[in-house]
């Protein structure tokens, strides 16, 4: 499923020459809107505040956008923040939240590494778990965090930086 939602919310990007108008009107168009209003949602919705990692990977974004998923039911609501630049397509990262009792779980074959963190959380870092893409997976204040980072510059968002990221949220 996770791998369907990084296909379907980036298929806009390879149109050539979009001005950043047109590349934001792209995304507003499929319900995307600016991180604080979707993360306002979120904490309505949940009834809590959602904390959000202050560091960012090493690389330029051109935008950031955020999008606040309230589906029938409680099972496929998430809040996901992506960060792109739009003529630069492989800086890209994406942070995915939702319920811990909703969140994905990950087969031993998708882990590479476990990285124990400062709050003491366990997280998994996986280069296997989705197509094109490097994922940190922790747990923090009753939600699953996905940390996702395309592939194509993992040599400069490592697995190190990515556990910085998370180390971010206060």
């Amino acid at each position: 499923m996770l791998c369907i939602v990084f296909t379907f919310s980036f298929s806009f990007v390879v149109k050539a020459n979009y001005t950043s108008e047109e590349f934001q009107e792209s995304l507003f168009e499929i319900g995307y809107k600016s991180i604080y209003e979707a993360i306002n949602e979120g904490n309505e919705h949940f009834n809590q505040e959602i904390a959000l990692p202050v560091q960012l990977p090493p690389v330029a974004f051109t935008h950031s956008f955020g999008r606040f998923d309230n589906l029938d039911g409680d099972v496929n609501d998430k809040y996901d923040i992506e960060y792109v630049n739009k003529d630069t397509p492989q800086n890209h990262y994406k942070i995915s939240i939702q319920p811990v009792k909703y969140g994905m779980d990950f087969r031993d074959n998708h882990i590479d590494q476990k990285i124990k963190l400062d709050d003491g959380n366990e997280a998994i870092y996986s280069t296997k778990a989705v197509n094109g893409f490097n994922l940190l997976v922790f747990e923090r204040d009753k939600f699953q965090y996905i940390l996702s980072v395309d592939k194509r510059i993992s040599d400069i968002a490592t697995s190190d930086i990515l556990v910085e990221i998370a180390n971010s949220i206060k």
